[in-house]
């Protein structure tokens, strides 16, 4: 059998870690000079896991795709930790956080979401792509009107009808067969909804993959690493074709 890179699931992050808006702590992967897009970068709306390796090394793929990637802590230092994934109790943790003053709800996680925006700015990107896993889906949908220009989401969760109907550019998304937090008839609803938005949409579905694939799909698996490698090149395809320039 064909041997298959593992950069996407395995080795040492490459980026660096900064400060947005006075303290919010933020993962920056840089491409490098003769690779770069330049103009152009992704926002990356993370999992509950937040900033940990798995992330960091997609963030690391799309730069070596030549887009200039933000990852902020969203979870305001307080994303699940391996050793409690999953956690027991997770709107629990939404609503309130593990100390029980730490919420992570839209009026907390949409300023954070700005900043990110505002920082990319600052590192001279004009055209905003922005990926968002799980929780981070509805944050990519939620903030097409803060400057995204074209989105893409894996497995999202929590994304209000409303939101998905308020859609102001393409999006693209990567679902799997099995998913608890985005099952089918919801998947199917919100297909009806954006066809009425009248903006380009993509839906893939991968076989043989729950909820978490996009992110987490284990790359001694086959399918799930066909899969997981699979939805990065969607992204990729989507951003080549609605960010650059023609």
């Amino acid at each position: 059998m064909a041997s298959h890179p593992r950069t996407l699931h395995e080795g040492d992050p490459k980026g660096t870690f900064l400060k947005i808006d006075g303290g919010i702590n933020a993962y920056l992967a840089t491409p490098s000079e003769e690779n770069a897009r330049k103009g152009v970068g992704i926002l990356f709306i993370p999992e509950i896991l937040g900033i940990y390796p798995n992330s960091q090394l997609l963030a690391d793929g799309f730069a070596a795709k030549g887009y200039t990637t933000l990852i902020p802590d969203v979870f305001n230092g307080d994303a699940i930790p391996l050793d409690r994934f999953p956690p027991a109790d997770l709107l629990s943790w939404l609503a309130k956080g593990f100390d029980g003053n730490n919420p992570h709800t839209p009026e907390y996680v949409d300023p954070i979401i700005i900043a990110a925006i505002k920082k990319l700015r600052e590192l001279g990107v004009s055209k905003i792509g922005a990926v968002g896993y799980s929780f981070g889906g509805k944050y990519v949908v939620r903030h097409f009107k803060n400057g995204i220009d074209a989105g893409f989401v894996a497995h999202p969760s929590f994304v209000e009808e409303d939101e998905l109907a308020a859609l102001a550019g393409p999006l693209s998304i990567a679902a799997p067969e099995t998913d608890r937090l985005w099952p089918a008839p919801q998947r199917h609803k919100a297909e009806a909804i954006l066809v009425k938005t009248g903006q380009p949409y993509q839906i893939t579905l991968f076989s043989g993959v729950a909820h978490g694939f996009g992110i987490r799909g284990d790359p001694d698996v086959r399918l799930q690493r066909f899969a997981k490698e699979q939805a990065f090149n969607q992204a990729v395809a989507w951003f080549d074709e609605h960010l650059l320039e023609v």
